[in-house]
């Protein structure tokens, strides 16, 4: 029977989720396993740059896949040919590529697979699958939605995440450092889960979501990044629409990053399983971009702190 008076919980949103209707599962990359099962793929095209989950979920469920690079506009270099079965997995590096490309690179390649996990709020180009994360742009514990025509015709349990609020709860009361351990060990509860849909609980979390709020705040605080560090950064940067973080190319990029953590501005390293790939590109980038932070927690004085520091940084670095 349903539970009727008591103790309040949670209240109920009545808001729009931003992806309303499409596929909602625990995370991004477990709407790939999904689509994995559902399109019966055999193998998959990754770039080097990129983190290890999806190859470890490759690895888990028995996919086969291999690697390509990409150039310095992170653009596939891909000569090969698709045969059936075989998917390019087509990464959307800081929103960088926009849907014209993504469709040349559907033109181009026919089965292809967009990784929209920088880009929650581009929308997915019809007839091509997109995956999107959750956790990179809001404090809910698990999501990822994927835009699809399949139907994967299994069984697929619910998520439960009240247990998984430890961290996001802790930091909106007090400091991140103080459950950054919380944080990690729910990312690694989230690499062993299965694929399940996505929790009642993150459903509504992000029915509350300013989505307008959050996506004009992103573009304002990027853009004004792009004007005080743009002379600096030799990446041909693009603004998308809200955006997930400002990359900023520097020499020295992991020093930069010690200096800015130092002052308490934390800027994570992405893919740090690819600082083994000697004299590449991919652990160039790995090491020397910035993923500035310019989400919708922070205004624009925040991003002139964030940028007088680099530029610091940068003029020092320069004598």
């Amino acid at each position: 029977m349903k539970e009727i008076g008591g103790y309040f919980g949670l209240e109920y949103f009545s808001g729009k989720e931003y992806h309303e209707g499409l596929v909602a599962v625990n995370s991004g990359r477990h709407a790939l396993l999904y689509l994995l099962k559902a399109r019966q793929i055999k193998k998959l095209y990754l770039p080097y740059f990129l983190c290890d989950s999806v190859s470890n979920l490759c690895d888990r469920y028995g996919f086969s896949y291999e690697y390509y690079k990409i150039d310095r506009n992170f653009m596939p270099v891909f000569d090969g040919k698709l045969e059936g079965g075989e998917y390019l997995y087509a990464v959307n590096f800081y929103g960088q590529l926009s849907n014209d490309r993504i469709r040349q690179l559907k033109e181009r390649y026919g089965n292809i697979i967009v990784d929209n996990v920088h880009a929650f709020f581009q929308r997915p180009v019809p007839g091509i699958d997109t995956i999107y994360s959750c956790r990179k742009f809001f404090g809910v514990p698990d999501g990822g939605y994927l835009a699809t025509d399949v139907i994967l015709e299994e069984e697929i349990p619910l998520d439960v995440s009240k247990d998984r609020m430890k961290h996001i709860l802790g930091r909106f009361e007090g400091c991140a450092s103080a459950y950054h351990g919380d944080f990690r060990a729910n990312d690694r509860a989230m690499a062993e889960q299965p694929l399940r849909r996505m929790s009642a609980l993150t459903h509504n979390l992000l029915r509350a979501v300013d989505y307008e709020t959050a996506c004009r705040k992103r573009n304002e605080n990027f853009a004004l990044l792009h004007e005080m560090l743009g002379k600096y950064n030799p990446l041909q940067v693009s603004v998308p629409e809200g955006p997930y973080a400002y990359p900023f190319y520097c020499p020295k990029g992991m020093e930069v990053k010690k200096t800015l953590a130092q002052n308490k501005i934390y800027v994570a390293t992405l893919w740090p399983n690819v600082l083994c790939l000697d004299g590449t590109i991919e652990k160039d980038y790995a090491e020397n971009i910035l993923p500035l932070p310019c989400d919708q927690r922070y205004g624009l004085e925040d991003m002139r702190t964030i940028a007088e520091m680099i530029c610091r940084c940068m003029e020092e670095g320069s004598k």
